[in-house]
């Protein structure tokens, strides 16, 4: 329909996410999809039947903004357990619609027009917009294959009097890196005596390998005084389309995002928190994630063995990265659409995750699917 309204966008780079253009390409050729992050698998039965009861129970209508007591409760012991890091139940731990939503209402809190706010890139799609929204610049720090390692030093020098924010992701989407108490301490050092916020986006928190410590800000107390850590649900227990997670910080800080979360959202879906807060009572859901998603990524590894594929080691997360460098001197969408077109299996181009299309010829691949899929998938990328 063709409207008179003449319109300036706020996001004028913004297009169709490349998840969305992979999803229908792969649809149309009917790919097997090792592109999205989303587990192709069933959750807990306990979780869909707590759920259930829940709404069966007449749990429908408005959660508390802040969250569920019990839900709220469950987290802060968790954090306490496996961290140290004890946050107060009342005043510093939020149940958001999404970790999507936490970080959005973390950006949209705490940063203001004029602001300048660290990015790493690749880096999640949603990052820098949400920055650009605020008025603020996002001032990004760009990572190389195939470390993809933070050069702190590069860092330090990027920080100016309007830097107010970090953002970090660990573990790693998409480089499945994670941060080492060497990134920790030179984040503690950086950081230290000014007025930076860190936001930890931390939704794999419970899946890192090789018996490799998750250095979530919460486990590190100068960075916790300063930093909204985030983390989801539907990542942890397998419910991606639930759209619950949350956050935690410092009151001071939790004040001013709940004052966004409570006009963006109000409160998550309410049944969920039920079902959720039961299922935290059964540590094992969560602490045996690692190995669970390791074994996942063993098989995917194993699987690619005869592949021309040079595979870039995963420490966490959900994704393998795959170099075809010394294959073809195509771009990578070009090499993604032709493994989806030629051979049938659906992957994500690395360069999707810079915002001027760095392409360094590697591929994301995602191992959150059964082991059909897996050796399915690799079979076909072993005939490239």
């Amino acid at each position: 329909m063709h409207t008179p309204i003449a319109q300036r966008s706020k996001l004028p780079h913004v297009g169709t996410t490349i998840f969305t253009v992979i999803g229908q390409l792969a649809a149309k050729h009917q790919a097997i999809n090792l592109s999205q992050g989303a587990p192709n698998f069933p959750c807990s039965e306990a979780l869909v039947r707590y759920a259930h009861e829940a709404m069966q129970a007449g749990h429908n209508q408005y959660a508390p903004m802040s969250g569920l007591p019990a839900l709220r409760q469950a987290i802060v012991d968790k954090v306490e357990a496996l961290y140290g890091q004890r946050y107060d139940v009342d005043s510093e731990v939020t149940v958001m619609a999404s970790a999507s939503e936490a970080l959005f209402s973390a950006v949209t809190a705490l940063v203001h027009e004029g602001d300048e706010v660290i990015v790493f890139e690749p880096a999640f799609d949603s990052y820098i917009p949400m920055i650009e929204l605020q008025g603020a610049t996002p001032v990004v720090i760009k990572l190389s294959a195939p470390e993809f390692a933070i050069p702190w030093d590069d860092v330090a020098a990027r920080i100016t009097p309007r830097t107010r924010m970090i953002l970090l992701n660990t573990p790693h989407n998409p480089t499945g890196t994670v941060l080492s108490a060497a990134d920790v301490a030179r984040l503690e050092a950086i950081t230290e005596g000014t007025d930076i916020v860190v936001l930890s986006d931390e939704v794999y928190e419970h899946v890192v390998f090789d018996g490799e410590l998750h250095h979530s800000m919460s486990r590190h107390p100068r960075l916790a005084a300063r930093s909204v850590v985030v983390t989801s649900f539907g990542k942890t227990f397998h419910v991606t389309g639930w759209r619950v997670g949350y956050c935690l910080a410092p009151q001071a800080l939790m004040d001013e995002i709940r004052k966004v979360h409570q006009f963006a959202m109000f409160a998550a879906d309410t049944p969920m928190q039920y079902a959720l807060a039961r299922l935290m009572a059964e540590p094992e859901h969560y602490l045996g994630l690692s190995a669970f998603y390791q074994q996942k990524r063993d098989v995917l590894v194993d699987a690619l063995a005869a592949s021309p594929l040079q595979l870039i080691p995963s420490r966490g997360s959900f994704f393998l990265l795959a170099s075809f460098a010394h294959l073809s001197d195509e771009s990578d969408s070009s090499f993604v659409q032709r493994l989806i077109t030629q051979h049938g299996v659906a992957t994500i181009p690395v360069s999707a995750f810079y915002r001027d299309g760095t392409d360094q010829r590697v591929i994301r691949l995602s191992f959150a699917k059964d082991e059909a899929t897996l050796r399915a998938g690799a079979e076909r990328l072993c005939r490239i």
